[in-house]
């Protein structure tokens, strides 16, 4: 984990068309069907134009093959991968590409073990495990998350404005992943909540 006096990394995750993410760092574009922000090719092509400069695209897909990740690099040409389902290293190195490794956080289960593996990660991501997968504001025990991590720890699972900030100071990710917290329906995000997320996340960092 990062040191205190780092400025935190802001990405909010699951646009489905073109906001204001006034300070955020990237924007996750999901590629996996049965969410409900899912996106075509195409749709995520005209968000990603539509970008301010400096602002990272991270395409984000729950295993999908090979292919379709490939289709999406295609077309989108995104800057960095994040795997959310039970790819193996391998997979997840194949691309020629800097990609998150997502941890699905519940009690007894060995962190460390399962993102072990994943050494060749940019960062390891702690999300809450729920049945489905991703963006159902549900936020995990952070005291479950290990005191050490090997690689960049990006925080996920349940932020939103009124915990961001106690999360950043007790866990000092290098990174969070908002998604359902900024949003004032599933894959709308909200303009206003997205400046107070990232003003909480600033706060912490002082």
């Amino acid at each position: 984990m990062g040191p205190a006096s780092l400025r935190t990394r802001v990405k909010i995750c699951g646009i489905t068309r073109a906001a204001a993410e006034a300070g955020a760092d990237a924007i996750g574009l999901v590629f996996y069907p049965p969410s409900p922000r899912f996106l075509s090719t195409e749709r995520a092509v005209e968000i990603r134009d539509a970008l301010p400069p400096f602002v990272q695209t991270v395409a984000l897909f729950v295993n999908a093959d090979a292919a379709q990740v490939a289709q999406v690099l295609g077309r989108v040409k995104p800057g960095l991968l994040q795997f959310h389902g039970e790819e193996t290293p391998q997979f997840c190195a194949q691309f020629g590409l800097p990609y998150i490794k997502a941890c699905r956080v519940k009690p007894g289960a060995d962190l460390l073990k399962y993102l072990g593996p994943f050494s060749s990660a940019s960062a390891w991501l702690l999300d809450s495990f729920v049945e489905a997968y991703g963006g159902v504001g549900e936020r995990f025990d952070w005291s479950l998350a290990p005191k050490r991590l090997a690689r960049p720890l990006v925080l996920s699972g349940g932020l939103e404005v009124g915990n961001v900030a106690a999360a950043v100071r007790k866990l000092r990710p290098w990174g969070v992943d908002v998604s359902s917290g900024v949003e004032s329906a599933k894959g709308i995000k909200d303009a206003a909540k997205i400046a107070a997320f990232i003003s909480e996340v600033r706060n912490a960092d002082v």
